[in-house]
């Protein structure tokens, strides 16, 4: 199964990283929904700014990982190359 790891830009400018199988379905509940995170029930609208497509849950979990380490200039970098 194919999941995929994205980032959404919050109304407040923060950046949000996650992972999903299905991103349209994932970004409608981050901006409509209660089974948005808690994080972008408070920070509405978001905007699905990057994604990166991975072969597994786990590769995706580890990229998530990676790139919420990242600093936010870097993660800047990331979605604007």
């Amino acid at each position: 199964m194919t999941y995929f790891v994205y980032i959404l830009k919050c109304a407040d400018n923060t950046l949000y990283t996650g992972i999903a199988i299905d991103t349209a379905r994932r970004l409608i509940e981050h901006n409509s929904s209660d089974k948005g995170a808690k994080y972008t029930r408070v920070r509405r609208p978001v905007e699905l700014v990057y994604q990166e497509e991975l072969q597994d849950r786990s590769s995706a979990c580890k990229r998530e990982y990676e790139i919420k380490q990242l600093k936010r200039e870097e993660k800047l970098r990331l979605i604007n190359a």
